[in-house]
């Protein structure tokens, strides 16, 4: 008996029906009919208050505004509010370019958040069943899903300022319709859910029937599996959680920076969830066309033994590897060349968000300073100086070795990331000497000389 069999799913979940406020979603077929009229047969054992929510997302015309009054009429009948909307969704589509079930579920869901919000009802009934949860967990696998995605349909989540439910997921179409018929409910037949230009049909129509004569309560299994999959999730993105915030470097609206050397430390199970947790952050909606092989791709990435690397992922989010350094970011900026002069006392704020400062001391004076630092005895420094970005070509002589070395080089040495190194401040004299890079290399320039009187002090702050 249908009745039975849910009111023990639901038990399993722990889930109360009683006094609940209910928007249910009903689109006129076998499912979400037979959903209303079990909800409406619990409504004054259960002290359930309902509402119908219909859209019409005009693919088929007339065809489908007649479901829509169908819908309508049945409601009537029952005494149940009824709402409905139409929605041009092939309109959409064409402006878009979005997937047409992607669309259509879009316009959809915002018509059921906007019905819950207009009758502060919070719990939103849809008539996804077993074979809907096969279906799904099959196309996921399939499509390459990764983590909680391959758990399929959930029993209940959050939704607006509610939840979602699905009382139905234990039960199989043919129950359904066999409901139905008992019941002497006639619903509408889309015709679409015949045609196998859609992928979920495809599997509905060839995978599933395998499946079912394999194991005709194969959906149970199926459902099993999917909430074992939900409950291991739910602890693994505690430990998740727990375990990328060490990791994190920098986090902003469009932009995160890991340490990889700590990120290698996680486990691997943890690894692909916290890159999955990085997505979700910069994303916000996740691209149809990511798929596990996108995680396994930055996983590579962050194995690499080369120190640099650059991914692209959909919708322009690039990862870029910089030594130990992985950073997730939407907008690549590309550096613009600066150039700052002082003649004498002063600070210049630079465009990276650093700071030099100079000072003029007398050579017996204690220095005193929190950053980092050069010294220049004045009568060895042409001023002005010159602060600016590197320029090809660039050479330095450094303190404590002979003969010249490349600013290039001297970067790939002391593993400065690609993205700061043409920001990062050169300083050199009127004669275009590098003086210092500084908290990098000081030149053979930098030191105190006990002849001297002055010096020129340089200080920066990052």
């Amino acid at each position: 008996m249908l009745e039975a069999k849910v009111a023990g799913f639901l038990d399993r979940h722990s889930f109360e029906m009683e006094n609940k406020k209910i928007v249910v979603g009903v689109s006129g077929g076998p499912d979400s009919l037979a959903l209303l009229h079990y909800l409406w047969g619990q409504r004054d054992k259960q002290t359930l208050s309902l509402v119908a929510a219909h859209v019409d997302h005009m693919f088929r015309g007339q065809e489908s505004f007649e479901d829509a009054l169908f819908v309508k009429d049945y409601c009537e009948q029952k005494g149940i509010p009824f709402e409905m909307a139409r929605i041009n969704v092939p309109q959409i589509i064409e402006k878009t370019k979005k997937n047409a079930q992607v669309a259509s579920r879009q316009a959809r869901y915002e018509f059921f958040e906007e019905i819950m919000g207009k009758y502060g009802y919070n719990y939103l009934a849809l008539g996804h069943h077993g074979d809907d949860q096969v279906e799904t967990i099959l196309m996921r696998l399939t499509r390459g899903s990764s983590s909680a995605a391959r758990a399929g349909i959930p029993f209940s989540r959050p939704f607006g300022n509610g939840f979602i439910f699905r009382p139905f997921l234990s039960l199989t179409k043919v129950e359904l319709a066999d409901y139905c018929q008992k019941q002497n409910l006639v619903p509408r037949i889309d015709p679409s859910n015949k045609k196998n230009i859609y992928s979920r049909n495809r599997f509905r129509h060839e995978v599933l029937p395998f499946l079912k004569a394999e194991n005709q309560h194969v959906h149970e299994h199926f459902q099993r599996f999917s909430e074992d999959v939900q409950n291991d999730e739910i602890l693994l993105q505690e430990l998740t959680v727990q375990r990328m915030n060490k990791v994190m470097k920098m986090r902003e609206k469009n932009k995160i920076i890991i340490d990889i050397i700590a990120f290698l430390e996680v486990p691997i199970s943890l690894q692909r969830r916290g890159i999955q947790l990085i997505l979700n952050y910069l994303y916000k909606v996740i691209p149809v066309s990511l798929s596990a092989l996108h995680i396994d791709h930055v996983l590579s990435l962050t194995r690499n033994h080369h120190p640099s690397g650059t991914l692209d992922l959909p919708n322009g989010l690039k990862v870029i590897r910089s030594y130990s350094l992985l950073s997730f970011q939407f907008e690549v900026i590309e550096a613009t060349p600066y150039s700052f002069e002082l003649s004498g006392p002063g600070v210049i704020d630079l465009p990276n968000g650093a700071r030099i400062r100079m000072d003029v001391i007398d050579g017996k004076e204690n220095i005193e300073t929190n950053g980092y630092y050069s010294l220049f005895p004045t009568d060895k420094i042409k001023l002005p100086i010159e602060i600016r970005t590197r320029k090809m070509g660039d050479r330095m002589n450094l303190k404590g070795m002979s003969g010249t070395k490349k600013l290039k080089d001297i970067f790939i040495d002391s593993k400065v990331p690609l993205q700061e190194r043409d920001t990062w401040p050169v300083i050199t004299d009127k004669n275009g000497w590098i003086l210092w890079l500084p908290g990098i290399k000081k030149s053979v320039y930098e030191g105190i000389n006990h002849s001297a009187s002055q010096y020129i002090l340089l200080t920066y702050h990052r």
